[in-house]
C-alpha cells in the first residue's frame, strides 16, 4: 500500500496566497484551513471542521505537509478510490486563488446506506490542506453544486502560534511538568516534549502526547483490554513487557494506567511507557509518555503530574 493509501484509508478509518471569497472564510479553533460554511453549518466539537447534524453534512480538515500535494492529488483516482470504497463521479483540476487544488467527487456504499462524498485537495508553500465533505443521502437540501461552491472558498491562514493552537483544543492542561508544547494536531491532540528539538527522533527526548477521543468509552468490564490493546497498537515502540496496569477513581472519573517498557523502533533503544486513559460518558482522554529507560526515575513522576492535570471541557 502506497503512503497515499495508507494516509487516505486512516482518514476514512477516523471519518469519517488565499482564495477568492478569504475574506469570508471561517475557521474552525486551532485550523490553518477555513473557508465559507452552508448555512446551518457549525463548527464540529468531533473533529476540526464543520457539520451540520441535522443534515447530515460535514467538513473535514486535514492539514498534511506541504510536499503531500502531489502524491495525494495523483492518487485521487477511480482505480485508488475504489479500493477505498469509493465509486468516483467526477474529477476536477482547479485553481483557488494561485494555488493548485484537484476535487473530486464520488459516493461510498456502507451496507444500505449511500454517503456522497467530496475530496478537495489544495497545495500551499507552507502546507497541503486535503477537506472531506461528506452528506447523507436525506440531505437533499445540500445539491452537489452548493457544497463545491462551498468548498471552492478554502482559505489558509498564517500558522498559529503554539499557544493560540493549545487554547483551540478540547482540554486544558493545568499544570505542563517542564513540558513543552510542540504543535497540535487534528484539533484534539497535543505532542509536547522535553529538551530543545522539535522533530524528536530515537527517544533521544522525553515526549507526551495527549488525545481526546470523541469514540463511545468502552464499558468497564473492557477497559483493562482495551487499555492494553491501544497501548499495544501503535508505531512507536516493539517489543512491550507490561509491568502495571490498573484502573482507579479520581476527580470523579475512572481512569487507567498502564506502565511498560519497550524498544522504541526506530533506534532500538530501550524505553519506558506509560499511557494514563480517563474515561467519560462520551468519550475518553488518551496520554501517552515515552522516555528512554535510565531516564524513567526522574521523568515517569512528571508523566503523572502532567497527565493528572489535564481537564476536559
Amino acid at each position: 500500500m502506497t503512503p497515499f493509501l495508507r494516509s487516505l484509508a486512516l482518514i476514512l478509518g477516523f471519518l469519517v496566497g488565499s482564495a477568492a471569497l478569504a475574506a469570508e472564510a471561517v475557521f474552525p479553533p486551532g485550523s490553518r484551513i477555513g473557508l465559507e460554511p452552508l448555512a446551518g453549518m457549525v463548527p464540529s466539537k468531533r473533529f476540526t471542521g464543520f457539520e451540520d447534524a441535522g443534515q447530515g453534512v460535514a467538513f473535514t480538515f486535514v492539514e498534511m505537509p506541504s510536499d503531500a500535494y502531489r502524491e495525494i492529488a495523483s492518487g485521487l483516482t477511480a482505480e485508488r478510490l475504489k479500493d477505498q470504497g469509493i465509486e468516483l463521479r467526477t474529477r476536477e483540476e482547479l485553481k483557488l486563488g494561485d494555488r493548485n487544488a484537484v476535487l473530486v467527487a464520488g459516493e461510498q456504499k456502507l451496507g444500505e446506506l449511500t454517503l456522497r462524498k467530496w475530496f478537495l485537495v489544495v497545495e500551499d508553500p507552507s502546507l497541503t490542506a486535503l477537506v472531506i465533505g461528506q452528506a447523507l443521502p436525506e440531505a437533499q437540501s445540500r445539491p452537489g453544486g452548493a457544497i463545491k461552491a462551498a468548498l471552492t472558498t478554502l482559505a489558509i491562514r498564517p500558522p498559529l502560534a503554539i499557544e493560540d493552537q493549545v487554547a483551540a483544543l478540547p482540554f486544558r492542561l493545568t499544570e505542563r511538568a517542564g513540558f513543552r508544547p510542540v504543535r497540535a494536531m487534528a484539533g484534539n491532540a497535543l505532542f509536547l516534549t522535553d529538551g530543545s528539538k522539535d522533530v524528536v527522533v530515537g527517544a533521544e527526548q522525553p515526549i507526551a502526547i495527549v488525545a481526546q477521543s470523541t469514540a463511545p468509552a468502552p464499558p468497564p468490564q473492557q477497559r483493562e483490554a482495551f487499555a492494553r490493546s491501544a497501548l499495544l497498537s501503535n508505531a512507536i515502540f516493539r517489543d512491550a513487557t507490561i509491568e502495571r496496569s490498573q484502573g482507579f477513581r479520581q476527580k470523579g472519573a475512572e481512569w487507567h494506567e498502564i506502565v511498560a517498557r519497550a524498544t522504541e523502533i526506530a533506534s532500538g533503544a530501550p524505553v519506558v511507557v506509560t499511557q494514563t486513559i480517563r474515561f467519560a460518558p462520551s468519550g475518553y482522554v488518551r496520554m501517552l509518555g515515552v522516555v528512554k529507560g535510565d531516564a524513567r526515575e526522574a521523568v515517569l513522576p512528571r508523566f503523572r503530574t502532567l497527565f493528572d492535570g489535564v481537564e476536559v471541557e
